[in-house]
């Protein structure tokens, strides 16, 4: 069994993925900006590299991401990809984003290339979005008024559930099939946010409706909640992408590399249920 190293091993897709690994029997490093707490837990800071070898001690195989808030990814992820190889690490996949290498300058994009380039053996998973950011991000407007309130038209999106997400990040970290190889990850269907507000509302009992908002309204509402402002316009630029029509397209790759379906949107929805009831 391997020691794998979990970047974001306390956000939705990390602790998904850090259950599925010690479930199967490895040791799970879990990576912290803050002192740990758990005998599994390791201190790491993105920002400023501290604890970055203690970290990567002893590794086999590492996941990666950059936290949300950080709009030059590639400044976070770079050195992890240059620590993995200094310290011998096996394999690395990284957790891209749907769209990603549609821009060669994007930041997400160069850490890309930067781990390609380095000479370790690796994935690249592109998710779409998140179907668990209905239950998060997108929460306080389903709560306190009812409405999933986001600028995107009537566009449609394949939304992913995470724990679609780790599956596929589990099974590559410690299979050598796909070495090398990218995948863009989706659910199994397209659909706008009306038909998401009906799914939620059939499984949870709640009346949830769907607005369209003016971007000015999201980048206040981002704002508010505390984001710093270069992230808050980095992320109404890809809300702009999804309005625009880019997220709509599905894959197969979930199925390809798990041997299952990814979850719909409806079975998401039952599942969480009692997040929106």
């Amino acid at each position: 069994m391997s020691t794998i190293l979990v970047i974001g091993a306390s956000g939705t897709v990390g602790s998904e993925l850090s259950s599925l690994l010690t479930q199967a029997g490895h040791t799970v490093r879990k990576a912290t900006s803050r002192t740990p707490t758990a005998p599994d837990q390791v201190h790491l800071n993105l920002l400023t590299g501290e604890g970055r070898d203690a970290a990567f001690a002893g590794v086999d195989q590492a996941f990666f991401l950059a936290p949300p808030g950080h709009t030059r990814q590639d400044l976070l992820l770079n050195p992890l990809v240059d620590a993995a190889r200094a310290e011998g690490v096996q394999k690395v996949v990284l957790m891209s984003a749907m769209g990603a290498n549609a821009d060669e300058a994007a930041p997400l994009r160069l850490a890309e290339r930067h781990l390609e380039a380095s000479g370790l053996a690796f994935n690249v998973i592109r998710p779409n979005w998140f179907m668990q950011n209905f239950n998060t991000f997108w929460l306080h407007g389903i709560l306190n008024q009812g409405q999933i309130l986001l600028p995107t038209g009537e566009a449609k999106g394949s939304f992913i559930d995470a724990r679609d997400i780790a599956a596929v990040a589990a099974e590559l970290l410690v299979s050598d099939r796909f070495n090398g190889q990218d995948f863009d990850l989706t659910g199994p269907e397209a659909l706008d946010h009306h038909q998401v507000a009906a799914l939620l509302t059939q499984a949870s009992g709640k009346r949830i409706g769907y607005t369209d908002i003016s971007p000015e309204a999201m980048r206040e509402g981002l704002l508010g909640a505390g984001l710093p402002a270069d992230y808050a316009d980095f992320m109404l630029v890809i809300l702009g992408y999804f309005k625009a029509g880019y997220s709509e397209r599905t894959t197969d790759a979930v199925h390809t590399i798990t041997g299952h379906a990814p979850r719909s949107v409806a079975q998401y929805a039952r599942d969480y249920k009692t997040a929106w009831a």
